[in-house]
C-alpha cells in the first residue's frame, strides 16, 4: 500500500469513527431529553423510562431533530416553550456528547 492509500483509508476510518459518536450522541441526547421532559409531564421510574425511549425511536422518522423536537413541543405543550426545549436540547447535546465520548 501507498502512503496515499493508507492516509485514504485512515480519513474513512475516522469518518466512520466520527458518524458513530454522533449517531450515539444524539440518541442519548434523546433519551437524556426525554427523561427531562418526562419529568415535566409527572411521569417517573418505568413510566419515564418509556417515554425517553419512545423520543430515541422518534428520531428515526427524518434526519435532524425535528422530529423529537415536534414530539416534545406536543407532549410538553404549556410546560415549556420552543426557546425552553431547544436550549434543553442543545445543552444536553453537549453532555451527551461528552458522556459518549468517556463511556469508552
Amino acid at each position: 500500500m501507498t502512503t496515499f492509500d493508507d492516509r485514504e483509508q485512515a480519513f474513512e476510518n475516522k469518518f466512520v469513527h466520527d458518524e458513530e459518536v454522533q449517531f450515539r450522541a444524539e440518541a442519548r441526547r434523546n433519551k437524556l431529553v426525554g427523561l427531562w421532559a418526562a419529568a415535566l409531564i409527572g411521569k417517573a421510574g418505568a413510566e419515564a423510562e418509556a417515554y425517553a425511549a419512545d423520543c430515541v425511536a422518534e428520531d428515526i422518522k427524518e434526519h435532524g431533530e425535528e422530529d423529537v423536537f415536534r414530539k416534545l413541543s406536543t407532549d410538553l405543550g404549556a410546560l415549556a416553550d420552543e426557546r425552553t426545549i431547544r436550549a434543553k436540547m442543545a445543552e444536553l447535546m453537549t453532555v451527551a456528547r461528552h458522556q459518549v465520548m468517556t463511556d469508552r
